[in-house]
């Protein structure tokens, strides 16, 4: 039987209380998905696990995360919003209570696998607001919700390594964990029911197992993308296994009645515009986040600075203050200016900066002007990328379109710390642990085309958007 699309009828409005709560919620997940880079030393310390044991950690969040967003945002549209995202807390909720008690590394990967699916939050909370708000004031909400959740990871960056050094690794997990109950149970109390959008709609597994294996495959190439350059039959294995992937969950999703990912969804320039955008712009925000801190860290005796942990700490914190501010201020402008000349501008903005880190990066003051610029611009053009395609489509793929927005997100930041990595590697003089400085330069000149020939995909969404 296929699926009929509930009508959205008129919106129910909601109070700032209610918006508040999920800002709290984002903010909390946010703190508690930020812990673990900070304290990888002590997590190796304390655990007895090497370098490489604990980048598993951070990997293992990303893929779930990956995983989850689309397949929450979907059962979001099917169930309601407010349904699936309380399930899904309870989850994350036991993550974090598995990781705070953790005493060995398998457990704690595993609480991290469970914390993972907090992404799913985002697209479920995009869902409420715009069912319960109108179209204006639903863009500024979605804005401040996408800023809380950046912005609770620079608190979990501020605040873990202090946590863990004064009381213990568990609090660091148990803190935030308890702020995501205790905001789970407020957006419980204070949003109201939103009812499916679909009725009838059975859960397409074919289609989300096809595409569990496509985004794992997708985030395991490129976590192990500077191996694969040395080993050509694993590289070509990789990319048959996801082909065959990506066209056996194509062929599934145009026969399904009720497909998870909706082909003519994709289809819509408006939309796919949004994802290609995204992916650049992610990528162009990636490499600046990868090459700024390698390079305040390189030796002042040649072209660095030779700062330390602290000191670089101190050097990025504007870059993270314009990336918490960037959501309400993407939101905004998509409302006063319209989500094609946000982008536009935020893409300007972005190419500029890079360019002018390529030219001048000689002063500490070059790179933190130029890291907060393009972090602010950046956050700016993933919001309105965000707010477009949740008005591209209808009410019932809002939670399926802009999941795939976030993992298009992820996705461009993998890829960019990749590229970064590979070009420092690549310029790394024999014998030296001291990349070259032309190697810096390619790493931001690339990154500044990749933005700006985005460009060309933001009159393809704009005309689409129009159709």
């Amino acid at each position: 039987m296929t699926a009929t699309l509930a009508p959205p009828g008129p919106p129910v409005r909601i109070g700032k209380a209610a918006v508040g709560a999920l800002g709290l919620l984002a903010a909390a997940t946010g703190t508690l998905e930020s812990v673990v880079a900070p304290t990888l030393p002590l997590l190796q310390r304390e655990l007895s696990i090497s370098p490489a044991q604990g980048a598993l950690l951070s990997i293992a969040m990303l893929i779930t995360g990956a995983l989850v967003a689309p397949v929450a945002g979907g059962l979001g549209d099917r169930h309601g919003g407010k349904r699936v995202m309380t399930r899904l807390m309870a989850v994350v909720a036991a993550g974090g209570l598995v990781s705070a008690l953790a005493p060995n590394l398998p457990v704690l990967l595993l609480g991290q696998v469970l914390q993972g699916a907090m992404v799913g939050a985002m697209p479920l909370s995009f869902i409420l607001v715009r069912k319960h708000l109108p179209a204006g004031e639903s863009q500024v909400a979605i804005g401040t919700v996408s800023g809380l959740f950046v912005g609770g990871g620079m608190l979990g960056t501020l605040v873990a390594g202090p946590i863990a050094e004064g009381l213990s690794r568990h609090w660091m997990f148990a803190i935030p964990t308890l702020a995501v109950v205790a905001a789970t149970l407020l957006v419980r109390a204070l949003m109201p029911d939103d009812p499916p959008a679909r009725s009838g709609a059975r859960i397409d597994l074919p289609g989300l197992a096809l595409l569990s294996g496509v985004l794992v495959t997708l985030m395991l190439g490129l976590s192990m993308a500077p191996d694969l350059g040395s080993r050509p039959l694993a590289l070509g294995a990789l990319v048959l296994l996801l082909a065959a992937l990506v066209a056996g969950w194509t062929a599934v999703e145009r026969r399904a009645a009720s497909p998870m990912v909706d082909p003519r969804m994709l289809a819509n320039p408006a939309v796919w515009s949004s994802y290609v955008i995204t992916f650049a712009v992610c990528v162009g925000t990636a490499v600046p986040m990868y090459l700024v801190p390698q390079l305040f860290a390189v030796s002042g005796d040649g072209y660095g600075f030779g700062a330390d942990s602290t000191d670089i700490g101190r050097y990025l914190l504007p870059g993270a203050v314009t990336a918490a501010i960037s959501g309400p201020l993407g939101g905004l402008a998509a409302r006063r200016f319209g989500p094609g000349a946000a982008v536009t501008a935020g893409i300007g903005v972005m190419a500029a900066a890079l360019a002018g880190l390529a030219l001048l990066h000689t002063e500490v003051w070059h790179l933190v002007v130029a890291k907060a610029l393009i972090a602010l611009a950046g956050g700016v053009c993933v919001t309105a990328m965000v707010v477009r395609t949740a008005a591209s489509v209808e009410h019932g793929d809002t939670g399926t379109a802009t999941g795939l927005v976030l993992v298009t997100r992820v996705v461009g930041f993998a890829a960019g710390a990749q590229i970064s990595g590979a070009f420092l590697t690549a310029g790394t003089p024999a014998g030296s642990d001291v990349p070259a400085e032309s190697a810096f330069v390619t790493g931001f000149v690339i990154a500044a085309a990749v933005t700006a020939l985005s460009l060309l995909a933001v009159r393809t969404m704009s005309k689409g958007a129009e159709e």
